[in-house]
């Protein structure tokens, strides 16, 4: 355990899982054996920013702005009852989930909706969402992501005059910086990204959504020196639907019968069940060992910080046929 995220609260939160787990195992051998050939893969920061076929453009406040507004949004594509994923046909392909709802957001921006600033959010509608994201099917929960942009637009235009940018601006740019960095005011100030859940009255803290979005902003501006995360290596994997498949496929983590039954049946795993604690706790255990263990095997002039490790496993399976588990709720 050598990543700086093992002393924060988000890894400490979840270790105690791990012994006490009875539908998840991680395998130790697994993860070293997966990091005897990842290691030596080609692991790129991703440059500049980019919303699936897009170029936001080089104004920081406006990606700042940007991406802020799809991390709010970046929930359940999967309609919960066909398992047919959200997708969005553009330019000749398709493009599923966050990328879909990507290309809707600028066709919106386009069509003149300014659907980042905190007055729109403020009042948009359930039916303004179904307009928005058509797609080949309607992208699921729009009842909650209404309610979530309309508390959003509020915060925003109480205190931040509108914009994500300023509320950026007015955090010191680091996760954790007594109370003021970036993650701890994300999860006090928009409830939405308080991603934390109780189990066998231990709190655990997963928050991907908050974290995510201070990964995608660090990746768009961090090469211009307009805005970089100080502790970018203290940062989790993002614990959603997707990488605990790969995890799983890689045989790094295993399900109990039971669930791997469910899961493949496409039952729902209720949120805040121990199954669905387990399965979200182990993906951030074991994407923090695989990383610490691909570390060792790499030059020092090329360390990994643990997203990195996360987006190599989300990139090569977020398409995938393989059944992943399915749980309503508005953090993943």
């Amino acid at each position: 355990m050598t990543s700086g995220a093992w002393n924060r609260p988000i890894l400490q939160s979840i270790v105690p899982i791990i012994g006490d787990s009875r539908h998840v195992t991680t395998h130790l051998a697994a993860i070293s054996s997966v990091a005897g050939w990842m290691a030596y893969e080609e692991f790129i920061f991703p440059k500049g920013a980019s919303a699936g076929p897009f170029d936001l453009g080089s104004s920081p406040t406006e990606i700042i702005d940007a991406v802020m507004f799809a991390s709010v949004l970046n929930f359940a594509f999967t309609d919960f009852k066909s398992g047919v994923k959200y997708a969005v046909d553009y330019d000749g392909r398709s493009w599923s989930d966050t990328e879909g709802m990507f290309i809707r957001i600028h066709q919106a921006t386009e069509s003149g909706l300014d659907l980042l600033d905190g007055s729109v959010l403020s009042a948009i509608t359930r039916d303004d969402l179904s307009r928005i994201f058509s797609g080949n099917i309607e992208l699921p929960l729009l009842e909650h992501r209404s309610q979530i942009l309309n508390e959003v637009g509020e915060t925003l235009l109480s205190r931040y005059g509108g914009k994500f940018h300023r509320f950026i601006a007015d955090c010191a740019p680091f996760m954790y910086h007594g109370g003021d960095g970036l993650l701890e005011r994300l999860v006090t100030e928009f409830p939405r990204f308080n991603d934390v859940a109780s189990y066998r009255g231990h709190q655990v803290q997963i928050h991907k959504l908050a974290q995510l979005s201070l990964w995608s902003l660090h990746m768009a501006l961090h090469e211009s020196g307009d805005w970089t995360l100080q502790d970018l290596s203290d940062m989790t994997a993002f614990a959603d639907y997707i990488v605990p498949v790969a995890l799983r496929l890689m045989g790094i983590i295993e399900y109990s019968p039971d669930l791997e039954a469910r899961i493949n049946e496409g039952q729902l795993i209720d949120r805040g069940s121990d199954e669905e604690i387990e399965i979200r706790a182990h993906t951030l255990y074991a994407t923090a060992l695989l990383t610490d263990r691909i570390n060792e095997l790499r030059p020092a002039d090329r360390q990994l910080v643990i997203p990195q490790v996360d987006y190599r496993l989300w990139k090569s399976y977020h398409a995938t046929t393989w059944p992943h588990h399915l749980t309503k709720t508005i953090m993943y």
